[in-house]
């Protein structure tokens, strides 16, 4: 057996782990299963892993960090795939990002609205945009691992939803390290869906709800998250790229 096809066999199984912990989860909160998505967290990981989940079905991949993203979304250019940026941008980047991410789920301020609008009009392309909501944010800051204050919510789904280049398609948000909500994920979660619930008597089209990691995804399709996103449980611990 050769490696590829010992690293293909290895993430078949750990997709086949995590199918059945998502569809527990469905079953238990009574939801269906085609209603949740999962979102392949690959940073840090090849290009050939990403290709070899291609071929293993997976139609949604993640990225966090520009400068590893766009060489491995080139090439992966041919794989039938949806690229979701998910870690903190700096308006420098949006350009970058811009040409190759389907989905970013990490806007947190107006500046960054702005700049990716301009990038997304320039790249002739049209980006969906969650804004990143951090439950452990004091009004008017930013979260420990990015995300805007619960209270910033609204300004910067309205400026998403004014863009020319960009679509609002709803929130993001990661369990806190501190905060209230630290160590309670599925509370964590269910904050968020009533700040979705609230965002779509403005955004009706918003439905978007980003939750829930390789540790507590079960808690965040109890409380309605339509995307999780799954990195170690598919992946597993390997060399890391540099």
């Amino acid at each position: 057996m050769t490696d590829l096809t010992a690293r293909k066999a290895q993430l078949a199984e750990n997709l086949a782990r995590v199918e059945e912990r998502i569809e527990g989860a469905c079953d238990a909160a009574g939801r269906r299963r085609e209603d949740v998505t999962l979102i392949v967290v690959t940073k840090t990981y090849p290009a050939e892993d990403v290709r070899l989940l291609s071929e293993l079905g997976v139609r949604h991949v993640a990225e966090n960090r520009d400068q590893d993203a766009a060489p491995k979304a080139a090439a992966c250019a041919e794989a039938p795939l949806t690229w979701h940026f998910v870690g903190q941008l700096q308006t420098n980047k949006a350009r970058s990002v811009a040409g190759y991410a389907d989905v970013v789920h990490s806007v947190d301020r107006v500046r960054l609205v702005t700049a990716l609008d301009g990038a997304a009009v320039g790249h002739d392309r049209r980006l969906d945009c969650l804004v990143q909501v951090a439950l452990d944010a004091e009004s008017g800051r930013s979260g420990s691992r990015g995300g805007a204050a619960p209270q910033s919510v609204g300004e910067i789904s309205d400026a998403v939803a004014a863009a020319q280049g960009l679509r609002l398609a709803g929130l993001m948000t990661v369990a806190p390290l501190s905060g209230e909500y630290a160590g309670r994920p599925a509370a964590a979660f269910e904050r968020l869906q009533e700040i979705s619930t609230d965002l779509r008597t403005r955004h009706p089209a918003a439905t978007m709800v980003s939750a829930g990691m390789s540790a507590d995804l079960e808690e965040a399709v109890a409380a309605g998250a339509t995307h999780v996103r799954v990195g170690s449980a598919v992946l597993g611990e390997r060399p890391r790229l540099g």
